[in-house]
This record gives C-alpha cells, structure tokens and sequence, in this order.
C-alpha cells in the first residue's frame, strides 16, 4: 500500500461494505482506552461513534476519571480501571517505564473479566498493552490504535525530551547520550511487556517499545501518512488518518463575548502538560495585542487574568480551532492535528518523548515551530506568537496540510479492516 491510496481505498471500499448482507449482521466491537491522558478516551469515543450502529454494536471501556470532559456520548460506556494519572506523569519525568510488569498482570485480569462479560467480535485498543496478551488468550481479534511515529517502521529521529538528563549536563549532550543509549532504554521500557507475555507463555517481542507499542493483529495509525517518513509497512500496518475528537462540554459564558478586532491565539497544553507553563504562556499573551481562549484541562487554577484572556476547564477543541488564528499546545496530536484540519499553524512545547515525537513532524512539515518547555523564555515565546501571526509561510503550509487531512476517513477505514476479518 502506498502512503496516500491505502488508507483513502479502505474508505472508499467502506462504503460497500456496508450494503447488501453485511447489514444482516452487527458485529460487536469493544473499545478499550488507556486513560492516562484524555486522548487515549477520545479516540476510542470517536471512531466507536463513528461506526454505523445498523452495523455495528459497539461499547467503550475506559477508566471514570475523564467524565466530567467527556460530557454526553452516544455510546454505552463501562468501567476499566488505568494506573493513576500522576504515576503516568510521574515516569515521564523521570524516562522511566511507565508500567511495571505486576501493572500488565493486573490489567490482563480486568481485560479478560471484560472481555468474557461484553463477548465481543472484535476488541480495539488505544495503548491498553496489556491486551496484547489479553486478546490473544481470549482468542478475540484485536486491533491496536497508536501513532506512526512510535512505528519500528517510522524514519524519525527522536529529539530528548524533558528528562533528568537534560537539566544535569544540558539539551546537547543529553540528545548525544540519548542518541547513543536509546536502545538500551527502549529495552527496559519493553521488558515489563515481554515479562507479561512470558507470564502467559505468549512469545516474546523484540527488546524495543516500538514493537510493544504496535503489538497487535492489526495497527491502526492515526496520523496522515504524508507527514510521517517510514519504511514500507506490512500488510497489517494501516494509516487511517488523525482520529478527531472534541469534548462536548457546554460553551462558557464568555464564548460569544470575545472581541474580534485582535488576532485570537488558542491555548491548550493539555491533560499532560505541566501546569506552570499556561501560566507562563498567559503572561507573556497578556501584554500582546491578541485575544486569548486557553483550556486548564482542570489541572490549574488561573487567578489575576488579563482583560484579553478568556479561560475555561474544557474547550469544544473543534471549534476553538476553527475560530483561532494560531493554536499553542504541548505539540500532541490530538491538538496539533485539530489545528492542521483547520488550517492553523502551532506553536508546540512538548515535554514527554511523544510530544515531541510528534510536534518534530509538525516543525518539519513547515506548519508550526517547537519551543522546549524546559529551555524556553518568555522572550523566546513573545518572538514565536509574533512570528506566526505576522509571516503567513507557516499558515499557508497549514492550510496544504488541511486539504491531504480532509481525504482520510478513520471511521470508514476501521469498519473496511474489521470487515476484512471475516
């Protein structure tokens, strides 16, 4: 499959799929979200949402700690336990692994009570890597949801994230010692999944997280292959486009309120941001002719905002976008490509490797700049709005990448591959 015709022929061939006897039948599908991040529960929410109901019985399965962002879906929801958000956090920070294996054991439980109660056709996972066992003793097809840019296949080279080492001897000679060590350490954060799979008597994978990421029968990329450099896929790697997803939470009082006469400037760092840098970031807005909306996520309180800011908990992303002239996030995808959908160049500062995994393709494509949030200034952020705002380069890349977005159809793709099952 080459990296545009694959996934825009699964679409088209959706569309057949869906007449004649296959209609007959609903499949069941159980989607299962790893909640560490919102993003996890917002892609298995969209593409579950996305499947026709007259085909198709669907349930998503995700830990509680989001319903409050989530708000009203049309979907039937049940509970699944994830390990604590901070914990999560916590090994980020420290480049840790993020599971140990007692976690994947633990975990492989829950899948399997779940998988024997619902008694799906098909499971779908979004970084649930305990299912990589699960599924397979349960003898239930699975297909896994992740990025292209944590593919074996993927031709990236990863910048350092925000680690200890980076503050103790400085961003050069950590990216070296990154360079030269990140096999060893894509080991060790493989080994707790390899030790599960042992457990069960399953076979081991390659010692690299990469594989242990994309473990699965089928790998869904949500990622537009003409933004991510890789190697040709196997025949079970699928780019299906960036899975959307937006809150529907209700507009706050302010969302009709905001002046228009100034350029509006997007914040939303996100569920795993840390939570000095928005404050940061509103400062340095507050004293630039722009309006500002900006989303906490939940996880800051503001006090003292600027006349021009308007802030809220939860923001219905899609149309933020749509309304804002730049978007800054922590360079994820979930925002990152809500922005390139509309059109709006960004301004990214990841913290964890996948941020920057990510906010890299973005900078490389010419839409958008990354900022280390551990190295960054206020000065330094004042020069990026200022640049965005007025060279129009970065959104005329923007809105080229909009157009090779607006072809891919997750949803559609999925329903194809779960068709092809048999």
């Amino acid at each position: 499959m080459t990296p545009v015709d694959g996934p825009l022929n699964l679409a088209r061939a959706a569309g057949a799929a869906g007449t004649g006897e296959n209609r007959a039948m609903r499949r069941k599908v159980l989607f299962i979200a790893e909640a560490v991040t919102l993003a996890h529960v917002g892609r298995m929410l969209s593409l579950a949402q996305g499947l026709d109901p007259q085909r198709y019985e669907v349930v998503v399965a995700c830990d509680p700690r989001y319903r409050a962002a989530i708000g009203e879906v049309a979907v039937p929801l049940v509970e699944i336990q994830t390990i604590p958000s901070q914990q999560f956090f916590d090994a980020l920070d420290r480049g840790s692994p993020i599971y140990g294996w007692r976690d994947l054991l633990a975990y492989v439980e829950q899948d399997r009570a779940l998988i024997q109660a619902q008694r799906p056709d098909v499971i779908v996972g979004d970084f649930r890597l305990s299912l990589a066992a699960s599924a397979r003793l349960e003898r239930k097809p699975y297909l896994s949801v992740t990025n292209a840019y944590w593919s074996p296949y993927a031709q990236i080279r990863p910048i350092v994230p925000e680690i200890p080492l980076t503050r103790v001897v400085g961003v050069h000679a950590a990216q070296w010692l990154f360079d030269l060590f990140r096999p060893i350490a894509f080991a060790r954060h493989a080994a707790p999944v390899n030790r599960m799979l042992a457990h069960f008597g399953l076979p081991r994978l390659a010692a690299d997280l990469r594989h242990a990421y994309t473990e699965a029968d089928q790998v869904l990329y949500s990622d537009a292959a003409e933004l991510v450099p890789h190697r040709p896929l196997p025949a079970n790697h699928h780019f299906i486009g960036p899975v959307q997803w937006s809150p529907r939470v209700p507009l706050p009082s302010w969302w009709n309120d905001m002046p228009s006469d100034e350029p509006l400037v997007y914040v939303n760092l996100g569920s795993s941001g840390h939570g000095k840098l928005l404050p940061e970031m509103l400062e340095v807005l507050a004293a630039m002719p722009v309006t500002v909306m900006a989303a906490t996520a939940g996880r800051v309180a503001l006090k003292d905002l600027s006349a021009n800011e308007f802030v809220a908990d939860f923001l219905p992303g899609d149309q933020a976008v749509r309304r804002a002239s730049l978007v800054i996030c922590n360079g994820g995808s979930p925002t990152c490509y809500q922005a390139l959908a509309a059109g709006r160049p960004v301004i990214g500062l990841p913290i964890n490797l996948d941020q920057y995994l990510n906010m890299s393709l973005v900078r490389e494509a010419g839409a958008g700049l990354l900022i280390r949030s551990g190295q960054h200034s206020a000065p330094e952020l004042r020069r990026a709005v200022e640049g965005l705002l007025n060279d129009a380069r970065h959104a005329r890349r923007a809105a080229e990448i909009a157009q090779d977005l607006a072809r891919y159809r997750p949803a559609q793709t999925l329903a194809t591959l779960i068709e092809r099952l048999g």
